[in-house]
């Protein structure tokens, strides 16, 4: 293969460093090579950490990822990570910590994946500090933790509320400093194997369209989740399900893609910013919620399954309600899909705002200086972009599209796929959340499983060092193509268009309440826009051509939207993130399933597949 390292001609981006060829549309498709150990897609939490624990196990890695190092969309997780340190509450422990995780994804979690998560998040957080993180400090000077919903003590370590910002700045200058190479700006479109084993990956620079190809026996994926195929979501512009469907397409199962969670609190106002997160930690400082008549309507909607046995266990004047251990906790810090479907619910029955949220007031709760102090960011982000001063005034927030329980399908010690060397941690990764994620646990996921997925892609490379295959011509020739083959197609779909179409569909019959009629017709008008997508069209050249990026993207966002709808359809309760208005209740048959999914090349599918057995001294803790 052609190799594009040291060209005469060729000048460099002055911030990323990338090649700006300019002869690269007149040359073909053209390769550059690199040879690799360990290849992690994704720069966020678990991409950056599982580079670090490739690293120190001896191998040569590099990272990839499709924006700038340090715009990874973890830096927009903003409540804290979830570790039973102990630090506020004694009596917390892993095995609290594992119960309440179980219970939040009502039972359907991989039991293995949340036992390991609580066992070693405590770890994780105190080797970030180690490494330089500042999390706030309690008085003793130990690291602080705040309560948030679905968690029995407050657990979560944080730093105000940009914890996710602080963790990427930690881990990226651990990695930059350990020397591990970056691909920034850059898609890949293909994983490669070969003798049913990963070889590698191929891909192409953004600025320049020029094509690489990455020999390497693991690839571990690390690339967030899939919610930009919804019309109002929190995600970022890169979460475009590329893990998930580059996994199908390379032989390896999801699960539990129906479970989508809808984050109880975005911004509904102005449509400009849209679904933009407005954290948890506003709730777990003592904001409320109330309707367009003024009620703190939460009171109305605790679940039996919370509430404890006495008549008067809720104490709506004093803004509390007792639970089955009558812990006195505020109905805001349900679990998120408690709160979503209720504040939805407000909504629909036309005690929804202005804008068609609720609002959620933290003024009256707590003076200025304190959540100047503790809520930096959302003071900012409200005043700057809509003009409300929340120490005055009550946010208008809504549901949103935020984090997708299903992702690829491992196994929970080592975080490998079914497919040899390829790997799977954070979003990306299924198993962990089970129905519905509790608040937290996602960072302190990517820090334990982020690990654990760098250390087992080492220790395969290891084994292949003797015996490496390199990506076959032939297939980085049919990758390429695939990726161009929009510029030759005249006439054909806008992938802009297309783009709103599946938005359009996946809000209207996939959102947070769904039903049989709807998910069918999904499933119909998905097979009409992924004919569509077979004729799109893209203008101009390959440097800097967004319409051909989306194009690529498209590809996968349909193949994961079928996933999402398929097993919607086949799941008949409500659990966690997925409501069914026509089963509204959770079904003791459905508790003992999980739906996986596969990939043919043309269409996803499904089996029913019963849920791992759980061990009878963790049975125990549940009595």
């Amino acid at each position: 293969m052609e190799q594009t390292q040291g060209m005469a001609d060729e000048t460099r981006h002055p911030m990323t460093g990338n090649r700006l060829d300019a002869e690269a549309e007149a040359s073909g498709p053209g390769f550059e090579t690199h040879d690799y150990d360990v290849v992690v897609i994704g720069a966020g939490g678990a991409g950056l950490r599982a580079a670090i624990a490739a690293h120190d196990a001896g191998a040569r890695v590099a990272i990839v990822c499709k924006s700038l190092l340090g715009k990874a969309h973890t830096v927009m997780a903003e409540g804290g990570a979830a570790a039973a340190m102990g630090n506020l509450w004694p009596d917390d422990n892993w095995k609290v910590h594992f119960r309440d995780t179980m219970r939040g994804g009502k039972m359907l979690n991989n039991w293995r994946m949340a036992q390991v998560h609580a066992q070693e998040a405590p770890d994780r957080v105190l080797e970030l500090e180690e490494w330089g993180a500042l999390f706030d400090r309690t008085p003793d000077g130990l690291i602080s933790q705040r309560d948030f919903g679905g968690h029995r003590y407050a657990r979560l370590a944080h730093v105000g509320d940009r914890t996710g910002l602080e963790m990427i700045r930690t881990l990226q200058q651990r990695a930059v400093a350990l020397g591990i190479d970056v691909f920034m700006e850059f898609t890949v479109t293909e994983l490669c194997k070969a003798d049913d084993r990963i070889v590698g990956a191929v891909g192409y620079w953004r600025e320049t369209g020029r094509f690489v190809v990455f020999n390497a026996p693991s690839v571990v994926l690390a690339t967030g989740g899939i919610g930009r195929s919804f019309q109002v979501t929190s995600n970022s512009w890169e979460y475009t399900g590329d893990g998930h469907a580059l996994a199908m397409r390379a032989g390896a199962s999801l699960i539990n893609m129906e479970f989508v969670q809808f984050h109880p609190t975005g911004m509904v106002w102005p449509m400009s910013v849209r679904g933009l997160l407005v954290t948890e930690s506003v709730r777990g400082d003592g904001g409320i919620l109330k309707n367009s008549d003024g009620e703190r309507f939460m009171f109305n909607y605790i679940p039996d399954f919370f509430k404890a046995e006495t008549a008067d266990s809720v104490e709506e004047a004093d803004g509390w309600y007792e639970d089955k251990k009558n812990n006195r906790r505020p109905p805001e810090l349900l679990p998120r899909d408690e709160v979503a479907r209720a504040i939805n619910s407000e909504v629909k029955a036309g005690r929804g705002t202005e804008h068609g949220g609720v609002y959620l007031d933290i003024a009256s709760r707590r003076d200025p200086e304190f959540i100047r102090r503790r809520l930096p960011s959302m003071y900012h982000q409200f005043k700057e972009l809509a003009g409300v001063d929340i120490t005055q005034e009550a946010m208008e927030i809504g549901p949103t599209c935020h984090y997708v329980m299903g992702g690829v399908e491992v196994d929970p010690d080592t975080q490998q796929s079914s497919v040899d060397g390829l790997y799977a941690a954070g979003e990306v990764s299924g198993g962990m959340h089970g129905s519905n994620r509790l608040g937290g646990n996602s960072l302190s996921d990517l820090l334990v499983f982020g690990r654990r997925a760098g250390e087992c892609a080492a220790e395969n490379a290891a084994k292949h060092s003797n015996e490496r295959a390199a990506v076959p011509d032939s297939t980085a020739t049919a990758a390429a193509d695939a990726a161009l083959a929009p510029f030759a197609e005249e006439g054909g779909e806008n992938p802009y268009t297309i783009q709103k179409d599946l938005q359009d569909v996946m809000h209207r019959l996939v959102g947070i309440i769904r039903k049989r009629e709807e998910l069918v017709t999904s499933l119909t008008e998905l097979e009409e826009l992924k004919a569509r997508a077979e004729h799109l069209s893209v203008e101009g050249n390959r440097q800097y051509n967004p319409g051909w990026h989306l194009a690529i993207d498209l590809a996968n966002m349909l193949i994961v939207s079928e996933c999402v709808a398929t097993a919607a359809l086949e799941r008949e309760e409500s659990r966690g993130g997925h409501t069914r208005e026509d089963f509204p209740m959770a079904s003791d048959e459905w508790a003992q399933i999980n739906l996986v999914l596969t990939y043919d090349g043309e269409s996803v599918g499904l089996a029913r597949q019963p849920l791992p057995v759980m061990p009878d001294d963790l049975k125990e803790l549940f009595d």
